[in-house]
């Protein structure tokens, strides 16, 4: 195992962990900001008014797009174990 292979695999693991966290934060993230701008014009000063939205569309994103991430998972996954013959090499 060579240390192109380790950085390869390691690259591919955080390029998987980003595709599929990518959507859930994204979306929280804009959330979040969109309610933090509605209470700062309206001075409504509610730590847990943006906690309620940001977990409904947390269900709702990951409702929408568990299929696809469980395919990236898994086509990961799969081209993880086909390089197992190459780790001895």
């Amino acid at each position: 195992m060579t240390e192109e292979f380790v950085v390869h695999l390691i690259r591919e693991a955080f390029i998987t962990t980003l595709l599929v966290a990518a959507p859930v934060l994204l979306l929280s993230l804009i959330v979040g900001l969109i309610i933090s701008i509605i209470q700062a014009a309206t001075s409504i000063q509610e730590v847990t008014l943006t906690f309620v939205p940001k977990l409904v569309i947390i269900g709702v994103v990951l409702v929408i797009t568990l299929p696809w991430m469980i395919d990236v998972m898994t086509s990961f996954t799969t081209d993880l174990f086909g390089q197992i013959p190459n780790l001895t090499k």
